[in-house]
């Protein structure tokens, strides 16, 4: 078995990339950290390092073992934690989610904070791609995408769906190819996604958001329709975030003739020791959004 404080200097060496930065932030001399190495390649019977004077290089067998290391930590971090308290509601909760779901979820998990003042929830804003990347990489206990993940170590289960309407100012009363080519499109970090499963089923002409004139660009969701609002381009989003614009009777929402529902996923690393907290934060997603 790796002796896992081996392992753990091996690994805080390759992210620091510094002996004596690794051996400050370990509280331990250049020399122990040194030694752990060594003996971690005597152990393993292989070479993880070429040397080259202060700097270092990983072998093929070190940047394996770099990879699984931090998994194999990471597990024992969570076991360890899971077994020192495992409290169903208290303790701390990462999740994100993109704008819109947030903006349907994000109030009803504070009721659930003010019912549970010791269960803390972290709440990020992201599109798909940077949750999908954070929960594989361990950094969020849940994400809620809407795109099945393709990663092998993300676990993605269906959880709801999400009308995806076209929406303009309040004065464009027909939709057509024509008045989408001449109002240009308002972008925002799912806009592709949310254009091309919504703009293919209604218009026969639609390849590419490309085709439209580029007027804007916002990543936040509560800013998304204020350009639309003024008339400067048209936007495709989630209902719900078209509905909490605030200036309602400044834009129109178009729900077209072929209806599309966007599906909610909520995932999860496949490799993680799941905690009471995230169990019970899992359920009430699954079943509020249901």
């Amino acid at each position: 078995m790796i002796n896992q404080v081996w392992l753990k200097t091996f690994c805080t060496l390759v992210e620091v990339g510094h002996f004596t930065q690794t051996a400050d932030k370990l509280f331990m001399t250049q020399s122990g950290v040194s030694q752990h190495i060594k003996k971690l390649e005597q152990q393993l019977d292989v070479a993880l390092l070429v040397r080259d004077g202060k700097s270092f290089l990983l072998t093929d067998s070190g940047e394996q073992l770099f990879q699984k290391g931090k998994e194999l930590l990471k597990s024992s971090e969570e076991l360890e934690s899971l077994v020192r308290h495992d409290e169903t509601h208290e303790g701390r909760i990462k999740l994100a989610s993109p704008g819109s779901v947030g903006l349907r979820l994000y109030p009803h998990l504070l009721e659930i904070q003010q019912s549970f003042p010791k269960l803390i929830i972290d709440y990020t804003f992201a599109p798909n791609k940077q949750i999908e990347q954070a929960v594989a990489a361990r950094q969020l206990d849940l994400g809620l995408i809407t795109q099945l993940s393709n990663l092998s170590n993300v676990v993605s289960h269906k959880v709801g769906v999400e009308p995806l309407v076209l929406v303009t100012a309040k004065n464009v009363d027909t939709i057509n190819w024509d008045t989408l080519i001449k109002l240009g499109f308002i972008s925002h970090p799912d806009a592709e996604h949310h254009a091309r499963l919504l703009l293919s089923k209604n218009f026969q002409q639609f390849e590419h958001v490309d085709q439209f004139i580029h007027k804007g660009f916002s990543n936040q969701i509560s800013l998304i329709l204020q350009p639309v609002s003024k008339g400067f381009g048209f936007t495709v989003l989630p209902l719900h975030a078209a509905k909490a614009f605030p200036h309602q009777t400044l834009i129109n929402i178009h729900e077209l003739e072929c209806s599309v529902k966007e599906n909610l996923y909520l995932c999860f690393n496949r490799q993680s020791i799941q905690a009471n907290r995230v169990k019970f934060i899992k359920t009430t997603l699954t079943e509020y959004l249901n």
